[in-house]
């Protein structure tokens, strides 16, 4: 099974994460891949290190990161972060624009830069369906 850390800007797209969190495509092939509000919640109120210390223990021992990237992902601090660690661990890297996804208003966000290396596979939730194909993205990304 693989274990994958999704990284994202949690005030603004939680909503849009909840939907790719229930397209059925997580689940029986994947470990535990979102962390809940409450356990966030916690963290975010420690120190740098504190907070490192906990993404650090998030991002091991998976095989992929999926950056879901919103209107102003690129600018959170922590996802700059989440992406620097899983690159050096070492681990698979992708990214999926869910600005396009719609909110609990049913509006859709801007488009946000891509935080992410050049080179690194980058998805369209909507346009490249990722309802059906989250799951060999994710593969092919821990290959």
């Amino acid at each position: 099974m693989r274990k994958v850390f999704f990284s994202f800007h949690y005030e603004r797209d939680s909503w849009r994460v909840g939907q790719v969190r229930n397209s059925n495509m997580i689940g029986s092939g994947f470990v535990n891949p979102f962390y809940d509000r409450a356990a966030w919640e916690t963290v975010k109120k420690g120190s740098d290190a504190a907070i490192k210390q906990w993404i650090d223990g998030q991002i091991k021992g998976t095989s992929v990161t999926a950056v879901l990237i919103g209107s102003q992902t690129a600018s959170r601090k922590w996802v700059k972060y989440e992406i620097a660690e899983t690159i050096r661990q070492g681990h698979g890297l992708i990214g999926i624009d869910i600005s396009k996804i719609k909110d609990k208003d049913s509006q859709t966000d801007v488009t946000g830069a891509n935080p992410l290396p050049a080179g690194t596979p980058y998805y369209l939730w909507n346009k490249d369906n990722g309802r059906e194909n989250l799951g060999t993205w994710i593969e092919d990304a821990a290959k």
